[in-house]
């Protein structure tokens, strides 16, 4: 107990706040939590100290646990004990000691008065250990609820306590609205062995048996001994070797290689108890050397705002890694990183309850901890209840406004919580809407009135539910009755509320629906009927409402009649609404439908029967068509009507008295059969006309419309084309695919459904033909003969091209005549037998299995003649090249050409006729000359020559390029001077003549003289550095460009001079620091997304900078690849490509290159698609 004294357990223990706390109850107790420090544990007082001592070595844990008397109080300055009510805690649970072996049971006692629902009270040792049917058999946990005080009770028992107990534990109670948690300690103490008598130490090992049975056991002897000694060197441990504080303070800051001597040097002879001290120092006094500013040890942000947690570290080169809860926070919009200098800051944003936790900075391995509370705002009643007056029965809805979506609120009904799970048993419901709480009873009763109260952590509100009984009221009672005998009787009675139900009663027994007897139930009216009264049903009746005090009675009486019979005869009657005599009486049923005719017959003796189906008696009591008679009616019966049943059925019936007859007419209605003659007229591209004939039995029922059905041959799969009937008898089918084969089938509709379908249409394909030929032209012409060459239409379609037909006329008749009876499969044909001299146009068509194409016709007719030179142009070779000449000269080009007769010769210039103005063209049979007297830069262009016979043509293309001198150079400069050079830069001319640049004619002058002398020739660059410049002198400078023409007429002369010092020459190094060429890698050049045909080789490329050289790692679908053979990778200076031979469609995918060095990564990706050729 001394040490209990000395270590201040006895005295108040500052309790940590739990991390899982989210609520106001702990957060109360540090208003402000960044510069909030925990209070620190006072000393005990003397006065209950030796209370402490004087505790009984064997005590009762009910003795421990009992509170002092009220009577002494603590001093001032002491502060309360455990028994002392802090925050929902009635009764905190006791430091105790108890001796080892026995069993201790700690008490917790909480008010439940502050909580809104039944809190969780859980049980730790040390800071994180939780007790509980994992801990072992020794440990259990005990709870227990006083609904009277509405008090919880919590008992944490510890069977025969051991050395291995002792130490500090901690009961938390957690609730929605609150938290609290305190600590306390357990001292188990190992009692002295009395070593007069040590066999009184044994134990025996046998278990019932007589005291002096069975062997002794020495170990559990041993085992006490150890526990004693184990005690005894940890005091001998803990003693401070009677050295004075000096030592212990010059041994701390020592080196381990300078112990033996300072040990030898004070006289320390116990070097083992030494350096355990020495460790237990060094590792309470732990200093960090990587942070310079730590977190505090607790922060509080209210739900939805944003808190900035702040270190600083010694290095800002050092790493620092965030935690929430032992896991690493990456980086997001939810958690934002900062580094400002050596500052390193977290920011939360918008925080919730899941962000209530713990906190690490990490470097390393070094840490601070730090805890976020997160506040939740008040919850402010807007709408309060409202007082509701209702009857036994109605639907109540009691609703409150909130100021919060999802808040926590608690209904209570006078003063008792109203919970989930007694909702069941009391037949009402919570619901929530947004900010609205509603509590729903569906059938309210008188056990649901009282005060109902909703009870939030912002206020609270009140409302009354007065449910009252409602009052019956008959409207109509029950009369007397006086019925004869198989008459009906009927008792009614009608009550005021309509979900009232009830019994009836006769002479005091229960009635019961039967045959004759029924009972009913219809809004506020309630019947018993009694069909074919006998004398029996004679009595009192009464109808009891079920839940009322009420009862309606009356009297049932019999009245019994004698009558005396007198035979009676009478002819017999057929009754019918409509007589047989005046007109057809038609009776229409659909066809499978049931037919049921009674006929109603009277007369005395009764008449015979007789039914005829047109001219034909019909007899037939049994089958589909049948007879059933009664004695006084006859039924004709048809199970499932067909189309031959209908007829004209007539009925006889006849007595001695006479005889009466009725006709009917029924008349059976169907669906339509199916239409007929269904077949495909024309195709199109994508088009098809159906056309049919309407059935020819049309059910009995006007044909409506038609539904129209499509599908592709060899599939099941029929598509609707029409959702309304069509009316018409042709349907033209569009949306379909060319080349596919297709049926069609038609279904007729009528009033009464729709038809079996029409029988398929043959197999069809939409085909169109194709589109004309193209470049249709003339190669040869005869005195009796063209020749025809053309090119294939650009379409052709699924249909393909089964070859060409030609056709000619004579120039102004429209009667076309047809070359080639076959079609051709090659694009070209000579026409023969043509009359000479005679002007013709031709034409040209495709045939496919659709038809004909558009015809490809020739503009301008042909004239059948014998050419005797075809035209061809002889261009010479200097003009096959572009052909250059300067401004002034003159342009005279002689193009010779060759045919018979003589062509046609045309000059065009962009498409466009030339201009005669500056142009002259002279022609011969031979040759054309084109002519220009003075060049300019205008005529510079293609010029296009065309030679043409009739329809045969040829074309020549002439570029050429009139140019001049260029301009002079652009802003001559003297960029720099040093020792005897100087820089000098200029700009290219703005206008270079029509021709590029080759260079540039630069010269010096010295500023006395200007005399300017030669530096450099055809110099290409804008640029130059002047040498051997004569020291003291001024120099100007000037270019000439210089292009196909010559020199330029002007030169750019520099607008400063270049001046060469005589004195001052000295030579200074320059000052500067080596360059740092490391750097991280880096994406020159990105993968780009790439789009290949399978079976040809593909190659992804990209660029990568870095320095040292990175390491380059190909990815596909994030996985690396491999020594594969599939693909080569190559690294030539930074350009990454990686080849990929033959790929196929599973090649495609995603691929991803990596660059990594010891300054970091780079990625690079891309999206690789392979497509298979159609």
């Amino acid at each position: 107990m001394p040490d209990l004294q000395k270590s201040g357990r006895l005295g108040p223990q500052p309790y940590p706040i739990p991390k899982e706390c989210q609520r106001s109850c702990c957060l109360q107790k540090v208003p402000n939590w960044p510069q909030a420090k925990m209070p620190e544990p006072k000393p005990a007082a003397k006065k209950p100290a030796a209370k402490a001592k004087d505790v009984p070595k064997k005590p009762t844990p009910e003795k421990e646990a009992a509170p002092a008397p009220p009577s002494e109080s603590p001093p001032e300055d002491q502060s309360p004990t455990a028994e002392e009510p802090t925050g929902i805690f009635l009764k905190k649970p006791d430091t105790v000691s108890v001796e080892a072996g026995k069993d201790v049971v700690i008490t917790a006692k909480v008010n439940g008065k502050e909580l809104l629902e039944q809190p969780v009270i859980r049980w730790f040792k040390g800071k994180w250990l939780e007790l509980g049917s994992k801990s072992g058999a020794r440990f259990s946990i005990k709870e227990s609820h006083d609904q009277q005080s509405n008090v919880y009770t919590a008992e944490l028992q510890i069977r025969k306590v051991v050395v291995g107990d002792r130490g500090e534990y901690r009961c938390e109670v957690k609730a929605k609205d609150a938290c609290d948690s305190c600590s306390f300690n357990i001292d188990v103490e190992v009692p002295s062995q009395d070593s007069g008598n040590i066999l009184e130490s044994f134990k025996r090992s046998g278990e019932g048996k007589p005291e002096k049975a069975g062997e002794l056991d020495f170990s559990g002897l041993l085992k006490k001994r150890e526990v004693v000694e184990e005690k005894k060197k940890k005091k001998k441990d803990d003693d401070d070797l009677g050295l004075p504080p000096e030592v212990w303070e010059l041994l701390k800051g020592a080196k381990k290689s300078e112990y033996e001597r300072i040990a030898f040097q004070y006289g320390i002879t116990d070097l083992r108890g030494m350096l355990k001290r020495l460790k237990k120092a060094k590792v309470e006094v732990k200093k960090t050397s990587a942070f310079t500013m730590k977190l505090d040890p607790a922060y509080q942000v209210d739900k939805g705002s944003k808190i900035k947690l702040v270190v600083e570290i010694s290095d800002p080169d050092l790493p620092l890694k965030w935690y929430k809860n032992g896991q690493e926070i990456k980086h997001s919009s939810k958690y934002v990183f900062e580094n400002v200098g050596k500052k390193r800051i977290l920011t939360i944003n918008k925080c919730t309850l899941d962000d209530d936790a713990t906190y690490e900075a990490a470097v390393k391995d070094e840490k601070c901890v730090t805890e976020v509370f997160v506040k939740e705002p008040s919850v402010l009643i807007i709408t309060p209840l409202e007082d509701q007056q209702v009857f036994v029965g109605d639907r109540v809805e009691m609703m409150v406004e909130v100021s919060e979506e999802e808040a926590q609120l608690m209904w209570m009904k006078d003063g008792v919580e109203m919970t989930k799970e007694d909702s069941y048993k009391a037949h009402y419901r919570f619901k929530k809407n947004g900010k609205k709480h509603l509590l729903i009873f569906t059938e309210v009763t008188l056990e649901d009135r009282g005060r109902y109260m909703v009870v939030t952590n912002g206020g609270q509100c009140e409302a009354d539910l007065i449910v009252e009984e409602k009052q019956l009221e008959v409207l109509q009672g029950i009369a007397d009755l006086t019925v004869k005998a198989s008459e009906q009787a009927v008792f009614k009675c009608e009550v005021s509320d309509e979900k009232v139900t009830g019994k009836w009663y006769k002479n005091g027994m229960e009635v019961r629906p039967s045959k004759r007897i029924s009972i009913t139930h219809d809004g506020r009216c309630h019947k018993l009927v009694i069909n074919d009264v006998h004398p029996e049903d004679e009595g009192d009746y009464t109808f009891v409402p079920d839940g009322f005090a009420l009862t309606l009675s009356a009297k049932l009486n019999f009245l019994e009649i004698k009558i005396d019979c007198v035979p009676k005869q009478e002819p017999p009657k057929i009754h019918l609404d409509c007589s047989g005599k005046t007109s057809e009486n038609t009776i229409i049923v659909v066809a499978g439908n049931k037919l049921r005719l009674d006929m109603a017959i009277a007369g005395e003796p009764p008449p015979t029967v007789t039914w005829m189906k047109g001219d034909q008696v019909f007899s037939n009591t049994e089958g589909r068509v049948r007879l059933e008679r009664r004695p006084d009616n006859s039924s004709f019966v048809i199970e499932g009507a067909e189309r031959a049943d209908e007829a004209k059925y007539t009925i006889k019936v006849t007595n001695p008295m006479g005889e009466d007859t009725a006709s009917v007419f029924i008349k059976v209605v169907d669906v339509p059969d199916p239409p007929e003659a269904v077949w495909i007229t024309s195709v199109g591209e994508d088009w098809a006309i159906l056309v049919w004939e309407p059935p020819k039995y049309d059910g009995g029922q006007p044909v409506t419309g038609y539904l129209i059905e499509r599908k592709k041959k060899g599939s099941h799969r029929w598509m609707k084309l029409n959702f309304e009937v069509f009316t018409e008898t042709t349907y033209e089918s569009t949306n379909m695919i060319e080349g596919i084969l297709y049926e069609m089938r038609v279904f007729a509709v009528n009033a009464i459904g729709v038809s079996q379908p029409s029988m398929n249409t043959k197999p069809f394909m939409p085909i169109a033909p194709t589109s004309k030929p193209t470049h249709l032209i003339v190669e040869d012409v005869t005195d009796t003969t063209t020749t025809l060459k053309w090119r294939p239409p650009d379409r052709i379609g699924a249909g393909g091209i089964d070859g060409y037909i030609v056709e000619y006329c004579l120039e102004g008749s429209e009667d076309w005549v047809v070359a080639n009876a076959e079609p051709v499969e090659r694009c070209g044909f000579t026409v023969k037998d043509l009359p000479t001299g005679a002007r013709i146009l031709f034409r040209v068509v495709g045939v496919n299995i659709a038809g004909r194409s558009e015809p490809a016709t020739l503009v301008q007719p042909v004239t059948i003649r014998v050419i005797a030179q075809q035209p061809k142009i002889r261009l010479p070779r200097h003009l096959r090249q572009t052909y250059i000449r300067q401004v002034g000269e003159h342009l005279n080009l002689v193009i010779p050409f060759q045919g018979k007769p003589r062509p046609q010769v045309t000059w065009t210039k962009g498409g466009a006729p030339v201009d005669t103005s500056r142009v002259h063209i002279r022609t011969s049979d031979m040759d054309t000359v084109f002519f220009v007297r003075q060049a300019a830069r205008s005529d510079s262009g293609e010029y296009e020559l065309s030679v043409q016979i009739e329809n045969m043509k040829d074309t020549a293309t002439i570029r050429i390029r009139v140019v001049e001198k260029a301009g002079s150079p652009q802003n001559v400069m003297v960029k720099e001077v040093w020792g005897s050079n100087a820089l000098v830069e200029w700009q290219p001319p703005k206008d270079n003549g029509n021709s590029e640049v080759t260079g540039y004619f630069v010269q010096k002058a010295d500023k006395k003289t200007m005399e300017w002398f030669t530096v450099y020739e055809h110099n290409r660059p804008t640029q130059c550095t002047v040498s051997d410049l004569i020291i003291g002198n001024e120099y100007y400078f000037r270019v000439f460009s210089e292009n196909i023409c010559g020199l330029s007429d002007s030169p750019g002369v520099s607008k400063n001079t270049a001046k060469i010092l005589k004195t001052g020459i000295t030579f200074k190094p320059l000052e500067f620091q080596a360059h740092d060429f490391r750097s991280a890698p880096k994406f020159l050049t990105p993968l780009l997304d790439r789009v290949v045909v399978a079976g040809y080789t593909a190659a992804l490329f990209c660029a990568v900078r870095g320095y040292p050289k990175p390491k380059v790692v190909w990815m596909k679908n994030q996985m690396e690849i491999h020594e594969d053979p599939k693909f080569i990778m190559t690294n030539q200076q930074g350009i990454l490509t990686l080849s990929i031979r033959r790929p196929s469609p599973f090649d495609g995918g995603t691929y991803s290159c990596r660059a990594v060095n010891e300054l970091g990564e780079a990625l690079a990706e891309c999206r690789l698609e392979v497509r298979v050729p159609q």
